[in-house]
C-alpha cells in the first residue's frame, strides 16, 4: 500500500470517528434537554377545584352596597353571587381547563367509547354546546398518551373517553334544574347513538349542591372601592387622568376603565368614573370627570389584602397628583381606622374561601366569579 493510500485511509477513518463522535454528543444533548422536560411534564399534577351554583332561570343578582356602621368605615363594599371550591384532579391531566372540572363545580358526564374515536363522534352535541346558559367544557383521554386534554370539535386525535361538563355557577346565578335535565338528555342521547357507556350524578342532587355553593359565594363575593373626589365643583380632565394612570402602570382596557394588570395579564384593581361612565381614547381630550373610584374584586384577586394595600397607596398617589380627596361612599375622608376595618374584612373573606378549597384569584375562582 502506497503512502498516499495510507494517508487517505487515515483521513477517512478520522472523518468517521469525528462524525460518530458529533452524533453521540448531539444525542446526549437532546436527551438532557428534552428528557428533563418530559420527566417534569409527567410529574406535574394539576389540581381541580369545585364549583359554585346559581339559578339559570333567575336574572343576574344586583350587587349589594354595604353601608358602614360608623363614620370610620370609609369604603364601598359590593356583594355579588358566586364562589369557588378546590376539587380533586387526576394526575393524568394535560390541560388546565380539564384540571378544573369537578363534580363540586360542574355537572360531569363521563363517556366510555366502544372504540377510539375523534371529536367528530360528538357531532350532535357540538351543535348545541351553547344552549345551556353556562360554560361547557369537553375533555378527552387520548388513546396515544392516556392523558386528559381539552377537546375541540374538529380535533383529529383519537380518544378513548370523554368528560363533558356543564359549569354549575357563575355571577349570573346557578344553573336551573331544567337546563341540567336538558344537558343530561342531550349527552345521553349522543352516547346511546355512538354506543358509548355513560355515567353522571343525580340531576336533583346536583342542583342542590349548586344552590348551596351559590349561597356560600354570595357571602364572600365582594368588591371594595375607594372614591376620589375633587374639592368644590372642580372637574378633572380625562386626559390628565389617563396620563397620571399611565405613569402608575395602569392602562385603558376595553371596559372603559384603567386597570393595573398582574403578571398573568389579569386585573389587580381598576380606576373608573364614579358614575360608571366609560373612558374612551377618542374622547379623552374633550371629556372630564367629577369623581373617580378604585375597585378591587376580592374573589378574583390573588392575595387580596396585599393588593388592597397597593390600591390604597395608589389612591393617595392619584389624590396628590390630581389634587383630589380620598373619601368613602358618604364623601367623608377615608381614615386609617376605616382602612384597617376593610383590610380585616378582606382577610376574613380570603380565609373563608380557602377553607372551602377556593384560592382567591385562582383559575377556578376566576371562572366561578365571572
Amino acid at each position: 500500500m502506497s503512502e498516499l493510500q495510507q494517508a487517505l485511509l487515515v483521513i477517512g477513518l478520522s472523518v468517521v470517528v469525528v462524525v460518530y463522535g458529533y452524533g453521540w454528543w448531539q444525542q446526549r444533548s437532546y436527551r438532557k434537554k428534552f428528557g428533563a422536560t418530559f420527566k417534569a411534564a409527567q410529574t406535574d399534577a394539576l389540581y381541580e377545584q369545585p364549583p359554585v351554583v346559581v339559578s339559570d332561570a333567575a336574572e343576574p343578582k344586583a350587587p349589594v352596597v354595604l353601608v358602614p356602621e360608623t363614620a370610620d368605615d370609609d369604603v364601598i363594599v359590593l356583594l355579588s353571587t358566586v364562589q369557588e371550591v378546590v376539587p380533586s384532579v387526576p394526575h393524568d391531566v394535560l390541560d388546565e381547563s380539564c384540571a378544573l372540572i369537578d363534580v363540586s363545580s360542574d355537572f360531569v358526564i363521563t363517556l366510555e367509547l366502544a372504540e377510539p374515536s375523534p371529536a367528530a363522534v360528538l357531532d350532535g352535541f357540538w351543535q348545541r354546546k351553547f344552549d345551556f346558559g353556562k360554560p361547557v367544557h369537553v375533555c378527552g383521554m387520548t388513546l396515544s398518551t392516556q392523558q386528559w386534554e381539552r377537546v375541540i370539535a374538529d380535533s383529529p386525535t383519537l380518544y378513548a373517553r370523554f368528560r363533558i361538563a356543564l359549569q354549575l355557577v357563575d355571577r349570573s346565578g346557578s344553573v336551573s334544574l331544567v337546563k341540567l335535565g336538558d344537558f343530561r338528555d342531550l349527552v345521553a342521547g349522543v352516547a346511546e347513538q355512538i354506543k358509548a357507556e355513560y355515567a353522571h350524578t343525580d340531576v336533583q342532587e346536583t342542583q342542590q349542591r349548586a344552590q348551596a355553593l351559590d349561597a356560600f359565594c354570595a357571602s364572600v363575593d365582594q368588591m371594595v372601592g375607594i372614591n376620589l373626589v375633587p374639592p368644590g365643583d372642580r372637574t378633572i380632565p380625562a386626559s390628565r387622568i389617563a396620563q397620571t394612570a399611565g405613569l402608575m402602570g395602569m392602562s385603558l382596557e376595553a371596559d372603559g376603565a384603567f386597570h393595573l394588570l398582574g403578571e398573568l395579564g389579569h386585573s389587580v384593581f381598576s380606576l373608573s368614573n364614579l358614575d360608571t361612565s366609560p373612558f374612551a381614547v377618542h374622547t379623552l381630550e374633550k371629556s372630564s370627570s367629577t369623581a373617580l373610584t378604585l375597585l378591587l374584586d376580592v374573589p378574583r384577586t390573588r392575595t387580596p389584602a396585599v393588593q388592597f394595600d397597593r390600591m390604597v397607596q395608589a389612591a393617595h398617589d392619584l389624590a396628590r397628583e390630581l389634587q383630589m380627596n380620598v373619601v368613602d361612599d358618604h364623601r367623608v375622608v377615608l381614615t386609617e381606622k376605616g382602612i384597617g376595618r376593610i383590610r380585616t374584612q378582606i382577610n376574613n373573606i380570603d380565609a373563608q374561601m380557602r377553607e372551602q378549597g377556593i384560592t382567591p384569584g385562582s383559575a377556578q375562582a376566576r371562572r366561578l366569579f365571572a
